[in-house]
C-alpha cells in the first residue's frame, strides 16, 4: 500500500533517494524498481534486516534494473549519518508522528536532501486520527506509538519554516479510515476478530484487484476522510557560487559500506 504518489513525486533512474523510517519497506522497494539507488533507513533493527533482504532478493530475481542499487541502515532521524545534500529525493511516511522532537527531524531530512531536491511528507490525517484516539487509548499510547496529532496547517507551517517549499499535497487512503475505527472498537491489538479480519480480506483484495468501484469511492471520500495527510516539497536552489550541489554524494554503494563497517548496515 503505497501512500505516496510517484505520478506527483517523480523518481527516475539514477536518482539518490532515503527512504526515512522505511518500516516495511514498501516505499522504498517501489523507488527500487523504478531504478533508483535507494537507502531505506529505520531505527528497528528487525525491519531494516526484513528490508534488507527483500531489497536483495528483488536484485537476484532480477526484478529491479540492473544498474540500481539499494540497501538498509539502522539510524537515528535526529542524526542522519549521511553528508549534506546526498539525495535527489526523500520520503518520510508515516513517521513524524512517532518522533518527540519531529523539529530535529525535519531539519536533518532538509540537511541531506540536495538544492533543487524533492521531499514527501505523510502523516496521519487529523480527523481520522482524532476518532482513533477517542476510541482507544491503546492505539497510541504504547512506546513508539503516535505521539502527536497534525493539523496539515501546522505540519506544512513546520516544514516550510525549515526552508521547504510547497509544491502540492492530497489525502490518502479514505478506505483504511473505518478498519482503524473498527479495530480501535474491538481491541486495537486484536488481529483475529472477525470484524477486522473480513475488513482487513476487503483491503487486501481492493489493493490486489483495484476495481474501479472501490477507487473511484476512495477518490471520493479521500478529502475527508483520507487517513494520511500527503505532502510535496522542494528544497529551494543553491543561490550560484555560495552551496555547490555535490558531484559525488555517498548516497548509496559508497554510504553502505561505509555503515556496514561500523556496524549499521544490513542487507
Amino acid at each position: 500500500m503505497l501512500t505516496v504518489d510517484f505520478d506527483r513525486f517523480p523518481v527516475a533512474p539514477g536518482d539518490r533517494v532515503l527512504d526515512l523510517g522505511c518500516g516495511a519497506g514498501r516505499h522504498a522497494f517501489e523507488m527500487y524498481r523504478r531504478g533508483a539507488d535507494v537507502v531505506g533507513l529505520d531505527y528497528s533493527f528487525d525491519d531494516v534486516r526484513a528490508v534488507g533482504g527483500m531489497l536483495a532478493a528483488m536484485a537476484a530475481e532480477e526484478q529491479v534494473p540492473p544498474a540500481a542499487s539499494a540497501g538498509a541502515v539502522r539510524g537515528d532521524a535526529f542524526g542522519l549519518p549521511f553528508a549534506d545534500g546526498t539525495f535527489d529525493r526523500v520520503v518520510a511516511a508515516e513517521i513524524l508522528e512517532h518522533l518527540p522532537a519531529d523539529e530535529k527531524a525535519m531539519a536533518e531530512l532538509v540537511r541531506v536532501l540536495r538544492p533543487g531536491g524533492l521531499a514527501a511528507v505523510t502523516v496521519p490525517a487529523a480527523l481520522p486520527e482524532r476518532v482513533c484516539w477517542g476510541l482507544s487509548s491503546g492505539y497510541h499510547s504504547v512506546e513508539g506509538g503516535h505521539v502527536r496529532i497534525y493539523r496539515r496547517d501546522e505540519l506544512l507551517g513546520r516544514l516550510t519554516a525549515t526552508g521547504l517549499e510547497y509544491v502540492g499535497g492530497h489525502r490518502a487512503h479514505a478506505l483504511h479510515a473505518p478498519y482503524w475505527w473498527l479495530r480501535c472498537l474491538v481491541g486495537v491489538h486484536d488481529d483475529d476478530h472477525p470484524a477486522t479480519k473480513l475488513y482487513h480480506r476487503l483491503l487486501v483484495w481492493d489493493m490486489m484487484k483495484r476495481p474501479r468501484l472501490t477507487r473511484w469511492t476512495e477518490q471520493a471520500l479521500n478529502p475527508v476522510l483520507g487517513k494520511s495527510v500527503v505532502l510535496y516539497l522542494r528544497k529551494p536552489p543553491a543561490a550560484a557560487g555560495l552551496v555547490p550541489e555535490p558531484t559525488e554524494a555517498p548516497a548509496t554503494a559508497a554510504t553502505l559500506r561505509k555503515l556496514e563497517e561500523t556496524g549499521r548496515g544490513v542487507g
